[in-house]
């Protein structure tokens, strides 16, 4: 899909761990381009270093080899912003504080960055909520306040790692509406993880498809859905069956390399 510009770009990237047992390969030779305002998912079997290329990505963690270089548009936003799997808001503030809490960080004064909190709790349908705290949510809508959270910050990317994972199904797909709704608005250059082939054809411009360990590029795949999506009516679609058996067909075998590696293991 063709992009005005590239916003991420991951030259060469490999990431290596000693261990007890010696060196361990993570992830070896991945070469992508992500474009400016891209949703761009990854997904892969069980150990292949998914998790580890988004800490790289966050700068949480560094890489053995080779350069990510994120285009800056402006100096006065954070680079990026990352949803985690398990719940990361602060039980001891209020859904406003939480949302704002990045802001504040920043040094945005408390007026101004009530009101930016403001507009995203009421995108994420929690305006009743605002002054509530964790323990008085549902799961559901504890990582609502997170994904709120992350955009209200305003980065230059945005950084999921499988943030609906632990969610039952009903909370899943509203989220991943609400999810969608939020990113058709902002147009922000999004990395998601996910192990749901589902998910990432409801989200996504384009998947990476990687390997088994140690991970690596396998294909990338055009996720050409029409947008603005809804979810219900686009699971329904030719295409997206057609493209469900393509990814799965080509995940499949990355996904038996890793049981036969668990059975000589056992």
């Amino acid at each position: 899909m063709p992009y005005d510009s590239t916003s991420i770009v991951l030259n060469n990237i490999g990431k290596t761990f000693i261990t007890s047992r010696g060196q361990v390969t993570a992830l070896t030779d991945i070469n992508v381009s992500i474009g400016d305002g891209e949703f761009f998912s990854i997904v892969g079997p069980s150990g292949c270093g998914k998790t580890t290329l988004l800490r790289i990505l966050a700068g949480l963690d560094t890489a053995s080899i080779g350069t990510v270089d994120v285009t800056i548009t402006t100096g006065d936003r954070p680079v990026n912003s990352m949803v985690f799997q398990e719940q990361s808001v602060f039980p001891w503030l209020t859904v406003i504080d939480n949302v704002a809490y990045g802001l504040k960080l920043r040094g945005i004064p408390k007026k101004e960055r009530y009101k930016i909190a403001e507009k995203y709790i009421r995108m994420i349908g929690l305006t009743k909520f605002a002054k509530a705290y964790p323990h008085q949510l549902s799961g559901g809508m504890k990582q609502r306040v997170s994904v709120a959270r992350a955009f209200a910050n305003n980065p230059e990317i945005l950084l999921m790692d499988e943030p609906f994972g632990a969610l039952d199904e009903q909370n899943r797909i509203l989220l991943q509406q609400e999810l969608l709704r939020i990113w058709e608005l902002s147009k922000k250059t999004t990395v998601f993880i996910t192990h749901s082939i589902d998910e990432a054809l409801c989200l996504s411009d384009r998947i990476m498809i990687m390997t088994a360990h140690p991970g690596t590029v396998k294909s990338i795949v055009d996720v050409d859905l029409p947008r603005p999506r809804d979810i219900a009516s686009i699971r329904t679609t030719l295409r997206y069956n057609e493209l469900f058996q393509t990814i799965w067909l080509t995940l499949r075998e990355e996904v038996l390399k890793v049981k036969e590696l668990e059975l000589a293991d056992s």
